[in-house]
């Protein structure tokens, strides 16, 4: 069976990427980092190793936010050990299989949308999760703000 490969890309195109395999893990934020970036009520996003992503074009950064210089669109931020993508960015929609497995600052999270039903839901942060439980590592995430 072939391992699993996404594509994806800014709205100019100037910046393409691609993934390989399931990500490490899928969620959802409401904090006011990810809704000033994302322009929305919150951001979905999924986490893959480092090692299962390429990319080309130029980028910019803005603390720990990359964008487009050209079109401004938001693209993957490169960590030290995984990448976070943006699921709206991929090229192919709706995405099969990239369900959010949890969701973070949900104090922020505006009255009229509903918790996911099965994902782990967060105040703030998502920290000292159970990695055997939930698939994922115990590191704990880029801080975001309330």
């Amino acid at each position: 069976m072939a391992e699993i490969a996404r594509s994806g890309s800014c709205l100019c195109g100037g910046v393409q990427f691609r993934v390989t395999g399931e990500p490490m893990r899928v969620g959802l934020c409401h904090c006011k980092d990810c809704r000033k970036t994302s322009g929305s009520a919150f951001h979905a996003y999924a986490v893959w190793p480092l090692q299962a992503f390429e990319t080309s074009g130029l980028t910019s950064t803005y603390g720990t936010r990359s964008f487009c210089p050209t079109c401004g669109s938001r693209v993957p931020f490169v960590g030290e050990d995984e990448v976070e993508v943006t699921i709206g960015s991929l090229d192919v929609a709706p995405t099969e299989g990239l369900v959010p497995g949890y969701e973070l600052w949900t104090g922020r999270r505006e009255p009229w949308l509903q918790a996911l039903p099965a994902a782990r839901q967060f105040e703030h942060d998502r920290i000292g999760v159970d990695s055997v439980a939930d698939g994922e590592t115990d590191r704990e995430p880029q801080q975001r703000s309330a």
